[in-house]
């Protein structure tokens, strides 16, 4: 028991870690003091890097209108294929109330047939 510490042993030293950048901040600035870790434009810096990631930026724009794009004539052709099937669900329904109409004035002139018939 004697090696382990106690809680304020603990708290006596508090950790501090501090963390140092040396870039700026802005992308395509470079990577580090002296120019970057010569690997890809972007990390390299300079006005080529900057130019790299305005590139990168119009890239995505275009790539995300495309998308948007795409995605809204998809749903203005569903759109149209729901307002098709509402219409022909509308027609249906019509047809089934002539047929209805067409069955009730059937069992109707039955009926009246039978009246007739059980009179006599």
């Amino acid at each position: 028991m004697a090696l382990t510490p106690t809680l304020s042993s603990r708290l006596r030293y508090p950790l501090v870690l501090c963390v140092r950048s040396m870039s700026t901040g802005d992308a395509g600035s470079g990577v580090g003091a002296g120019g970057g870790t010569g690997g890809t434009i972007r990390d390299a810096g300079g006005a080529f890097g900057k130019r790299e990631v305005a590139l990168e930026e119009q890239f995505f724009r275009k790539l995300e209108h495309q998308q948007l794009e795409k995605m809204r004539a998809g749903l203005e052709e569903e759109v149209q294929f729901h307002n098709e099937q509402v219409d022909a669900h509308k027609d249906a329904i019509k047809r089934h109330y002539r047929i209805l109409d067409d069955l009730k004035m059937n069992i109707r002139n039955i009926e009246a047939r039978d009246k007739m018939f059980k009179d006599n």
